[in-house]
């Protein structure tokens, strides 16, 4: 099957969201909302305990675990310049995803990782895609970073930060769980129980005849 690539406008919307499927490649253009921090989506849920408001809207945003660092800008008074964005393991938001996900009506999360089939049936009913970032390319994917539109929580350590970005082109990256509850992460763990016997077969027999010389 040839491999579908698209170039969104983001936040995504529902619709765009559900029109993909597992597999394709988007190129992203628009505003994102980035943060690695485990305690950043601690706070993120307090907040929908009414505990303090948002650091900035996120209803129906798409939040990406992406490290960010920036710094205050040399040629433009206010203004900060991000140095770079990197994408963070997402499966330690595992126990936090679902709730963002349902609350906040994302459409677009995304990391290196994947997520779990509790997140993945929360993206099922909001509409909403998981898009796998390339790990480790940190110089491709900041190049695609036109401006830092807001920073929230400055209290907390930079790359805990809520980021909001305008990017142009940026990606590809390529959706990893779709809005139909499809997943290549679950599909590869099913692979790998069905493997698993004869691969443990394999190993026996090869230490069977070790033994007997």
């Amino acid at each position: 099957m040839a491999i579908r690539t698209h170039r969104m406008q983001f936040p995504l919307s529902e619709a765009d969201a559900r029109s993909l499927r597992m597999g394709d490649q988007l190129i992203i253009d628009g505003e994102i909302v980035v943060t690695a921090g485990l305690p950043t989506h601690q706070r993120l849920l307090e907040c929908l305990d009414g505990k303090e408001p948002l650091p900035m809207p996120l209803q129906a945003q798409s939040l990406f675990h992406l490290g960010s660092y920036s710094e205050e800008s040399a040629t433009v008074a206010g203004s900060l310049d991000l140095l770079y964005i990197n994408p963070t393991t997402s499966t330690r938001f595992n126990p936090l995803m679902p709730r963002l996900i349902r609350e906040l009506q994302l459409h677009a999360v995304g990391g290196k990782g994947g997520l779990d089939q509790a997140c993945a049936q929360a993206m099922q009913e909001v509409g909403c895609v998981y898009l796998s970032f390339l790990g480790g390319g940190a110089t491709l994917h900041t190049r695609a970073v036109r401006e830092v539109l807001a920073v929230g929580w400055a209290d907390m350590l930079m790359h805990y930060r809520v980021v909001r970005l305008r990017v142009e082109g940026l990606g590809p990256v390529t959706v990893a769980i779709d809005a139909h509850g499809n997943s290549v992460y679950a599909d590869a763990q099913a692979q790998a129980r069905e493997r698993m016997p004869a691969i443990l077969a394999s190993m026996q027999a090869q230490r069977d005849r070790d033994r007997l010389g």
